[in-house]
């Protein structure tokens, strides 16, 4: 199986059936020189997301904006009520009690993508509850935060 091929049958299984299709063909790869895996890949020099070692992929929020493209990957979004939106492309934590809806594709540990109202891209992090935990804490964190549209300083290049 050739490195295209298996990062969309990744891709797929994390995020949803199809959602790889909005990816271009010709992707970029960076491989571990201790197990020749692949550890990070991109889109010409910009990265999109690397391997986490539990199977998932940490997206980058580049990577996030061109799979927000898919409308399956939607039900891998969070958005927050619009009081929280300053806080959180800064890079901070979005608490539960500041979410307002969430995809059905979101579990412990999974890879979520903050937007606003209006499909625009805000903040790209992991969950840290789960579904059923989101309306019902208040003081907890629901997603923290990797990286904010404002926290970034440059591009991340490959």
């Amino acid at each position: 199986m050739n490195p295209n091929e298996k990062i969309s049958y990744h891709i797929d299984a994390l995020f949803g059936k199809g959602v790889s299709n909005v990816l271009p063909k010709e992707l970029s790869f960076i491989y571990s020189r201790k197990t020749g895996r692949i550890k990070s890949f991109g889109i010409k020099d910009q990265l999109v997301g690397t391997l986490r070692s539990d199977g998932g992929i940490a997206l980058t929020i580049f990577g996030a904006s061109i799979l927000l493209n898919s409308s399956n990957f939607k039900q891998n979004c969070v958005i927050p009520n619009h009081d929280a939106l300053p806080f959180v492309s800064e890079g901070r934590s979005l608490f539960c009690k500041h979410v307002e809806w969430f995809g059905s594709n979101i579990n412990i540990g999974s890879e979520v993508v903050v937007i606003d109202k209006n499909d625009d891209l805000v903040a790209v992090g992991k969950s840290v509850v789960s579904q059923s935990q989101l309306h019902g804490r208040i003081g907890d964190v629901a997603v923290r935060v990797r990286e904010g549209i404002k926290s970034r300083g440059e591009q991340q290049d490959l």
